[in-house]
């Protein structure tokens, strides 16, 4: 009896342990989408995409749903997202190796917001400062932080006109492994815009217990 729970536990480690399935589950952190986009999501063939999906499928980590041709996928439950947070949490926190390669994706501290959450919260609700949300459209409806606005990065140059100068603005993309919010940072202070980036994406956001909106 010992060696079957074990074993049962051990089918969601094996469906974790591939680097693939889990940027898999770090996109459907997102919402929900189809194969297709979570193949191009993940720059891998449809195929490879959906035997992943399949794995994740069989742990019960994901589940999917039909829509004429398509096939929906998302998270079987909130808690397959915390795992992932927890989980990317301790590798950070004990591998060298992945905290400078984090180090490289940043290129100065004063790219990263400084203040702790509930404070941009509160700053955001006052209008103190502008929160932009640079992921897909269809992301920022899925669930955004509150006050954020929808800029996706690929508008994101051809709306700038859209955002104040005399307000500092906080960009925020899928997370930390995200380089979206980088290079709308970089677009910003180019043009003069005081911007940083938010480390947190809406999983993260909603793992510390804040709120969230669609």
């Amino acid at each position: 009896m010992r060696d079957t729970l074990f074993e049962q536990v051990s089918r969601i480690g094996k469906a974790l342990a591939s680097p693939k399935r889990l940027e898999l589950i770090d996109l459907l952190c997102q919402g929900e989408k189809t194969v297709e986009a979570l193949a191009e999501g993940a720059r891998c063939s449809v195929k490879l995409a959906s035997a992943h999906l399949k794995a994740l499928r069989q742990a019960r980590l994901v589940e999917a749903r039909r829509e004429g041709k398509y096939a929906f996928y998302h998270l079987a439950d909130a808690h397959v997202a915390d795992v992932w947070i927890h989980l990317r949490a301790l590798a950070e926190e004990r591998l060298l190796e992945l905290q400078t390669a984090l180090r490289s994706m940043t290129a100065s501290d004063k790219d990263v917001v400084g203040t702790d959450r509930s404070t941009l919260l509160r700053q955001a609700s006052r209008g103190e400062v502008i929160v932009i949300d640079v992921r897909p459209v269809e992301e920022f409806e899925a669930g955004h932080l509150p006050r954020a606005r929808s800029l996706p990065l690929t508008e994101l140059r051809a709306r700038l006109r859209e955002l104040p100068k005399d307000k500092p603005i906080v960009a925020y993309c899928r997370g930390p492994y995200c380089l979206m919010s980088s290079e709308a940072v970089a677009l910003l202070k180019k043009r003069g815009f005081r911007a940083a980036k938010l480390a947190d994406g809406v999983a993260e956001w909603r793992a510390h217990g804040l709120p969230l909106e669609t």
